[in-house]
């Protein structure tokens, strides 16, 4: 049974708006600091976004897509390399200026989807590709709370001006954003400030029958409150769906046995520093001392396919 608020977590489609599947940006009461765009076009299909004094990263969950980027007077065409799906390795990302808007249209001869993750931000800094080869991809945790992490948009692979971005791949049956973990105050050099987006997808793993029903894939997410805030989220998620965390402990994203878990984070926050710092539940924070002893889960890393 589902608990989740209806004004943190919002099922696919339940935010569409002009075009887009889903729309999150301050227009959601107590919402400022991220935004997330979510959307499936057809072959040749294009959406656009004008210039909106926001950085931007366009991520191709599936297929590949062509980026106009439009800064002033000049216009660059970018092409980014996808995948087949989420679960197929990294993919080609742009980061987009705050000065630039961008004509998203999709390539290839299937349908495409497309994430556009953003912070709003008076700092300019130059467009880039970053190339799927360039993602750091990280094996996190062990045991059943082994999961793999593509860093194409965090402090140490991306100069951006203030929002954190990266995906998150769980095999099914294991635990990811675990042990449950909280990033609502300033605490100097332990804690940061950040609100953020979970956009999850779900699918039956590699090796499932033909006759499954990959609609039906699901995992499971949690959120619940700390001194910060009163918030509970406990929802099975699949694709489409989005958690939104602006306080509060979250975790764990649970991948049900037979579906694989993915999702998309985009953080930012009001402090001055772009930094990643949580506090983990205390209550739980011991679970990481058996990780090391446990080794990776031997499913990861996942095998880069083609698209």
């Amino acid at each position: 049974m589902n608990t989740a608020e209806p004004r943190w977590f919002r099922r696919r489609g339940e935010l569409a708006r002009d075009g887009w599947e889903s729309v999150v940006d301050a227009s959601l009461p107590g919402w400022q600091h991220t935004g997330l765009r979510i959307a499936e076009l057809a072959p040749g299909e294009r959406l656009a976004l004008p210039a909106a004094g926001e950085e931007r990263l366009v991520v191709p969950l599936s297929g590949s897509v062509d980026v106009a980027v439009d800064d002033g007077d000049a216009r660059d065409i970018v092409s980014l390399a996808g995948r087949a799906s989420v679960f197929s390795g990294p993919s080609d990302v742009l980061y987009v200026s705050s000065t630039a808007g961008v004509e998203i249209a999709a390539t290839g001869d299937g349908t495409v989807r497309v994430a556009v993750a953003s912070s709003p931000t008076t700092d300019v800094l130059p467009t880039r590709r970053i190339g799927a080869e360039e993602t750091p991809v990280e094996l996190r945790g062990g045991g059943a709370a082994s999961r793999q992490v593509h860093n194409f948009g965090t402090p140490d692979a991306l100069d951006a001006a203030r929002f954190i971005v990266c995906e998150v791949i769980t095999p099914a049956g294991n635990w990811s954003s675990y042990p449950p973990h909280k990033h609502d105050e300033h605490v100097e050099g332990t804690e940061s400030r950040l609100e953020e987006i979970y956009y999850f997808e779900s699918a039956p793993t590699a090796d499932a029958a033909t006759d499954v029903d990959a609609d039906a894939a699901f995992g499971v997410f949690s959120t619940y409150s700390s001194p910060a805030g009163d918030i509970d989220i406990n929802a099975m998620v699949r694709t489409g769906d989005i958690a939104l965390v602006p306080f509060g402990y979250h975790g764990p994203a649970v991948a049900a046995p037979g579906y694989d878990l993915y999702y998309l984070n985009v953080m930012a926050g009001p402090d001055a520093e772009r930094a990643w710092r949580i506090t983990d539940d205390p209550r739980h924070a011991w679970v990481r001392n058996d990780w090391a002893a446990q080794g990776v889960d031997a499913r990861l890393p996942y095998p880069t396919e083609g698209t």
